[in-house]
């Protein structure tokens, strides 16, 4: 799938100046959710904030938990009530979820996770930009199990990132990540006003009938049980331990590989599709870009800059990081020989590209650590 820009509402489109937490309460309203739970953390505060002004007004429940490992626990347990939920922290929460984003993961929870990454590590800079969870996200629980994870480059992608993310977790049963940052989160920026739209609610699944119900049960491996609330029925469980197709305890080594096999595929056999990529091609290009989040608007101008300069270069903005979205890198690197990648990180993502290409190009770069964006100067630097 392609990134698009914000259709035209009208001849003459109305405005408004908002941030990106802002962005991400409207995109998740959108999308339906009516349960939230977080703990205060800068610079994802704003989200928690708004959603406790605004759920309440709309049936919905918002609560400031006592921690950020008790408001995930909450997040999933009202999800498997049948809840749209999403939950909202940094990168020192991001920590303390790990073990039940594992919880989510085994148990087919569909949630969606904001992380507004800052500087770290552990306390890193409170008020600086970072991306440096990018792997944390990916490999932050037990198992090794694929997740799925978007990054927004702009506020107006952090709304319909975020309606994106709840389309998806509903549809896979599995945790989302929202990568935004600190810049996105909390930056004003100038986006046109999408008309209103009803909220997305999920119907629930009926109350299974029939002696035959196995509430999680899949064939092929690749398909997703439907999320029959807990409380819907008597025959609904819900563990974290490997389980068989009606829930319960087992270490059968042929059940447990199955599951496995069954919470890796329904993610992988979709990679191609979970694809979300913008391409700036021009005919020609040596040298292409690639960035995510913040990072990429610096990269956009930086190639509008080098192309001034006579320089060719195409920009390939990564709008989904997880799975790494294989296809559409390699088809953008058609006729380049180098490949520039713009991150807040020691290479947290170079590695993936580095990986993808196997040698084939030089890999180089752009990074910063120190708690300030990139510029379009220092990538455009890179570029010979």
């Amino acid at each position: 799938m392609r990134l698009a820009p914000s259709p035209v509402v009208s001849r003459t489109p109305a405005y408004e100046f908002i941030d990106g937490c802002t962005a991400i309460v409207r995109g998740a309203l959108a999308a339906g959710c009516d349960f939230f739970a977080g703990y205060p953390i800068t610079p994802a505060s704003g989200i928690l904030s708004q959603m406790v002004r605004e759920l309440p007004l709309r049936g919905g429940v918002a609560i400031q938990g006592e921690d950020e490992i008790a408001s995930i626990g909450m997040c999933i347990g009202a999800a498997m009530a049948g809840a749209t939920v999403m939950t909202a922290t940094s990168g020192p929460g991001l920590s303390l979820y790990s073990e039940n984003i594992g919880l989510a993961i085994m148990g087919e929870v569909p949630i969606v996770i904001v992380d507004v990454q800052r500087a770290g590590p552990a306390t890193g800079g409170a008020t600086s930009v970072g991306q440096g969870d990018v792997q944390f996200v990916r490999w932050g629980t037990s198992g090794g199990l694929p997740i799925v994870a978007l990054a927004p480059s702009s506020v107006a992608e952090c709304e319909t990132l975020t309606r994106r993310a709840f389309a998806l977790a509903a549809r896979l049963r599995c945790p989302v990540f929202l990568l935004a940052d600190k810049e996105l989160a909390t930056t004003l920026a100038t986006v046109a006003v999408q008309p209103a739209a009803p909220a997305e609610r999920r119907a629930p699944a009926p109350a299974p009938v029939g002696d035959g119900f196995r509430p999680y049960r899949f064939e092929p491996p690749a398909a997703v049980p439907p999320l029959v609330p807990l409380g819907g029925s008597d025959r609904v469980r819900f563990t974290g331990s490997s389980h068989d197709e009606c829930g319960r305890l087992t270490k059968d080594p042929r059940a447990v590989e199955a599951l496995n096999r069954h919470l890796a595929e329904k993610i992988e056999a979709r990679a191609e599709e979970l694809e979300l990529v913008a391409l700036d091609a021009q005919p020609g290009a040596r040298t292409l870009l690639v960035s995510y989040g913040v990072s990429a608007g610096a990269m956009r101008e930086a190639a509008h800059a080098a192309r001034r300069r006579g320089k060719r270069v195409s920009a390939l903005t990564l709008g989904s990081l997880w799975p790494v979205p294989e296809r559409a890198i390699k088809a953008a690197i058609d006729g380049a020989s180098r490949v520039v990648v713009a991150e807040l990180n020691r290479g947290d993502y170079r590695r993936e590209v580095e990986r993808l290409l196997a040698g084939a190009v030089p890999v180089v770069g752009v990074n910063r650590v120190d708690g300030d964006p990139l510029t379009p100067e220092e990538i455009e630097a890179a570029v010979p």
